[in-house]
């Protein structure tokens, strides 16, 4: 039976191309959903297109669009990959530190506050340097290192007076002092399929920032923290994002579930847009659960 499959995205980028090279080469068709272009009938008579599809891969670059496209399917259970429980964790860095604390899984020391009086003394707490995030982003954007009081009282104060009432809490860790890189490692059904260094002489090592790439092996420690870490916030496709600590070792810092894999195809080796078709098939084949055991 030919499987029915859908990629949701907001624009065909590099990303995309990939994963529909993918499909061409396993002789998969593919529609094309422009989330920009999307109507459905939220109350009354209608009929809902996406039951068309086996499975839709999300690959909305609007986290808010990716999660009122997936609250839509949970509700007409339409098989997605992510499923809305990944989105919702991942999209909100709140939700994915309570996840990874709740599961054991180490990470960054971790304050929220609500004003800047608390996020202050949340500061003196953690000890300088802090690193001040939005509760939602990804790219390294807009993030604030705060290398003392001094700068920790202005950056504060200038984000109260932005009022930005999407970021609604003060989200600040303790800074990790690691070697010039992090390590990026990719999760597909519950394994571990490949992992980079992302290298720079910046405190911010995304590669949308300039970061360079190199294979990371994966050892059994980084293999068992990702899966964890997997675990944790649902399973599914996901880009976990670890420091090295000198004191803890790895912890996990970021957790994406919309991820992207361009650069690190080469140093890895590894096909990851075929993975992620190969478990998005398994998804429309065998079901969510079944699809996401470990290998």
């Amino acid at each position: 039976m030919a499987i029915r499959l859908a990629l949701l995205c907001s624009q065909v980028r590099t990303e995309e191309k990939l994963l529909l090279a993918a499909c061409d080469q396993r002789g998969l068709p593919v529609e094309i959903l422009d989330d920009r272009e999307m109507v459905w009938a939220a109350a009354g008579p209608g009929i809902t297109p996406e039951s068309r599809y086996d499975v839709v891969l999300i690959r909305c670059i609007s986290h808010s669009r990716a999660l009122q496209t997936l609250r839509r399917y949970h509700h007409t259970q339409q098989p997605s990959v992510n499923t809305l429980e990944v989105a919702t964790i991942c999209g909100d860095k709140l939700r994915t530190t309570s996840a990874l604390s709740k599961a054991g899984v180490p990470s960054p020391t971790t304050h929220i506050a609500f004003t800047p009086a608390a996020a202050l003394r949340a500061a003196d707490q953690l000890g300088y340097p802090v690193v001040l995030k939005p509760a939602a982003g990804s790219w390294g954007r807009m993030l604030s290192k705060l290398n003392d009081r001094t700068t920790a009282e202005t950056i504060l104060e200038h984000e109260w007076i932005r009022g930005d009432e999407a970021q609604p809490a003060f989200y600040l860790q303790k800074y990790i002092d690691k070697p010039q890189r992090d390590i990026r490692a990719f999760v597909v059904g519950g394994e571990t399929i490949a992992a980079v260094y992302r290298h720079s002489e910046n405190w911010i090592t995304n590669t949308a920032r300039g970061g360079k790439t190199s294979n990371c092996p994966i050892s059994p420690e980084i293999d068992d923290l990702c899966r964890r870490t997997a675990d944790a916030v649902g399973g599914g496709v996901v880009a976990i994002d670890l420091l090295e600590d000198p004191e803890q070792g790895l912890v996990v810092n970021e957790v994406n579930d919309i991820m992207e894999f361009r650069n690190s195809i080469a140093p890895t080796g590894v096909d990851i847009p075929g993975r992620v078709i190969e478990f998005t098939v398994r998804v429309a084949t065998e079901g969510w659960a079944t699809a996401n055991r470990r290998v």
